[in-house]
């Protein structure tokens, strides 16, 4: 609490005539004093002092409190928060334009130094054919990176549509697995790399946005392929009466631990190729379906990394 004339004032007043109603104390300033500040409604605040959040009951580990109905002070205490808010959204949209820049500027590069290559100077019939390779796949690189940024920009509007259809899941993995391991073999040619699918004999049906669908799988494969380098990558997908589980586990690098805690969040990533937008798409892909998805470490019962969605049927 401030320590000057007026409050002195106040707290003098308050003891000579409340004393049997309230208790007044000061609050040493000490490294370890903390105080919570709680909103309720966006009306009132309530003002706690944390004297040890290592104990087991509230009455315990709170010490004085204050409340308030008071429009200015919740005003201040929403300001506040809003402020914090807009300035971590500004240092993870600061990131992304770093990130995005070196991501546009990165396959670009390449696609135009072959494209002159072709054009001024003589190339055999294999030589051209590894070119273009080179420049397609930086092409579609580009492709992907701006169905992102249009993938973002309808889930901020709230405009990202889905076409239900029924269709097979066990098949769409399957197709996902396969062109997986034809992009490992011409990408990753030095990598020791299994990808597999484990599954009941029975195929498995479901009613949703088939695109959508596989670009989720595909963007869970791809992040297991990046950080894996020697391995295995399994797909597993499991079903009952309620809902279809798919689970894409990795014995990779394992999800970085301060990744973690905002691991579907906007502009996350820690990875020198990527812009940290296809799990937060992701996300919204399945909880448009209403699903669930979540990622987790495999250790301490083993390496790598596991990320699962759910879809009801």
């Amino acid at each position: 609490m401030p320590s000057h004339k007026s409050t002195e004032d106040i707290l003098r007043h308050l003891k000579e005539n409340y004393a049997e109603c309230i208790d007044i104390r000061y609050i040493e300033k000490m490294s370890d004093t903390k105080a919570t500040f709680l909103v309720v409604d966006r009306k009132v605040t309530l003002v706690m002092e944390l004297r040890d959040d290592s104990k087991r009951t509230f009455d315990e580990a709170v010490g004085l409190s204050t409340y308030s109905n008071s429009r200015p002070d919740v005003l201040s205490y929403v300001s506040t928060e809003l402020y914090e808010q807009l300035k971590n959204q500004d240092i993870m949209l600061q990131e992304f334009i770093n990130i995005a820049a070196h991501e546009l500027r990165t396959p670009i590069q390449p696609i135009l130094g072959l494209a002159d290559v072709l054009r001024f100077q003589e190339t055999d019939k294999k030589q051209e054919e590894e070119y273009l390779d080179v420049i397609i796949r930086n092409a579609k690189r580009l492709g992907r990176l701006a169905e992102d940024i249009l993938d973002i920009t309808k889930i901020e509007s709230k405009s990202l549509g889905l076409k239900k259809e029924l269709f097979n899941l066990s098949e769409m993995i399957l197709n996902a697995i396969a062109d997986s391991n034809n992009q490992v073999a011409k990408e990753h040619k030095d990598t020791n790399l299994k990808l597999e699918f484990i599954n009941s004999k029975e195929d498995i049906f479901i009613e949703a946005d088939k695109g959508r669908i596989n670009q989720v799988i595909w963007n869970f494969l791809s992040n297991a392929i990046k950080f894996t380098i020697d391995g295995t990558v399994s797909v597993a997908a499991v079903t009952n009466n309620i809902e279809v589980l798919v689970s894409i586990s990795d014995t990779g690098l394992g999800i970085d631990s301060e990744i973690l805690p905002r691991l579907f969040t906007k502009f996350v990533t820690k990875s020198t190729t990527g812009t940290g937008l296809g799990l937060f798409i992701s996300k919204s892909i399945i909880e448009a379906h209403g699903g669930k998805i979540w990622g987790k470490n495999n250790y301490p019962e083993g390496k790598g990394a596991s990320f699962a969605f759910s879809l009801p049927l």
